[in-house]
């Protein structure tokens, strides 16, 4: 977890746009590297969480879409390393193995709609729209979702939507939803989500209390509304950031 002091240092660079660090390694090569690496780290893991192989669409989408693009510019020979990023003093870029695995639980399929909780600057909701999904994302800092608006600006606009807003209660009237992933530990299954997926669809979230064991979930709806959970890696998140919760 980065310090707060270092955050907010960072928060000026990723939303003024500061000057970047003077060695910036080739994205190409840094982007093919980072894949290599989530397939060790998959195939490390794979005891855990039972899946020795991501589905290589995934992997495909992260060495094309700019990783780089997306953190402050002061961490961008950073960009493609194995540890999370701050964004903001109250966010993180995810660690690229958690994306990736997250991703893969999700089983986003071309035309699925999918809820994405927490759209911070905006990378996640570019792999989704990469892997074929329309892409509706949530973000409670202002900030944020004006940023991540002008970088996906280039995305299709019938294809990714971004709202301000607690991303617990979702986004109903673009639901229901074939995937929802949760970027944020909550320590319950928030009904509002659950009320929202589709029957057959997959919630993917860290499950856990703030100060306490985690553990990335994925939650499916049956048919019949029965819920199935399968535990699949320890982890940890910062909490939900509370908004007007229904």
């Amino acid at each position: 977890m980065v310090g707060l002091v270092l955050a907010k240092v960072l928060l000026a660079t990723v939303l003024l746009g500061a000057v970047p660090a003077a060695q910036e390694p080739d994205p190409a090569v840094a982007r093919a590297e980072m894949v290599r690496r989530i397939e060790a780290e998959a195939a490390a893991t794979a005891a855990l969480t039972g899946i020795g192989r991501l589905d290589p669409r995934i992997l495909e989408a992260m060495g094309e879409v700019p990783r780089e693009r997306f953190v402050p510019a002061a961490l961008r020979d950073r960009a493609y390393g194995p540890g999370p990023l701050p964004v903001h003093p109250e966010q993180n870029l995810a660690a690229p193995f958690l994306t990736a695995l997250m991703l893969h639980l999700a089983e986003i399929r071309p035309g699925d709609a999918v809820l994405e909780t927490g759209t911070d600057t905006g990378y996640q909701a570019a792999l989704l729209v990469r892997l074929g999904a329309r892409v509706a994302s949530v973000e409670i800092l202002p900030e944020l979702v004006a940023l991540a608006r002008r970088l996906l600006a280039d995305q299709p606009t019938d294809r990714l939507a971004i709202a301000e807003g607690d991303g617990y209660n979702g986004w109903p009237e673009r639901g229901p939803f074939d995937a929802i992933i949760v970027k944020e530990a909550v320590d319950h299954l928030p009904p509002p989500l659950l009320a929202q997926l589709k029957p057959g669809g997959r919630l993917v979230l860290p499950l856990g209390p703030a100060d306490g064991p985690q553990h990335l979930t994925v939650v499916i709806r049956r048919p019949d509304d029965r819920l199935e959970l399968r535990r699949v890696l320890p982890v940890r998140f910062s909490p939900f950031q509370r908004g007007g919760r229904t």
